[in-house]
């Protein structure tokens, strides 16, 4: 990663919301190896209080996780912090939740 702010001031804060333990620790390595300053969750439920307790302006979200549907943490995400950027992660993707996450502000779906 450049010297160069990813958003203005320089925020580099990153959050993971994955229930795969082995991807998520691999993920949240290489965003710290890249300048992030991550926390990480594997339940909807403790995406949602990182988010509560600190929005990051980076998230990168599983869809389906054991307790629940990552777009909740997106949307209260960007109703915490509307700038941030987000990107969902699924391997059970389909157009109404892509668009789903589009509306509520994911700026990719992958």
């Amino acid at each position: 990663m450049t010297d160069a702010p990813l958003l203005p001031g320089g925020d580099h804060s990153l959050l993971l919301v994955d229930d795969d333990k082995a991807f998520l620790t691999r993920l949240e390595r290489a965003m710290e190896k890249r300048g992030f300053a991550v926390r990480s969750a594997d339940t909807v439920a403790g995406g949602l209080a990182a988010v509560n307790a600190s929005p990051p302006a980076f998230a990168v979200v599983d869809l389906r996780l054991e307790d629940g549907n990552g777009l909740d943490v997106i949307e209260i995400l960007h109703s915490r912090h509307p700038e941030a950027r987000a990107i969902i992660l699924t391997g059970y993707g389909n157009i109404a939740t892509a668009v789903a996450a589009g509306k509520l502000g994911a700026i990719d779906y992958l």
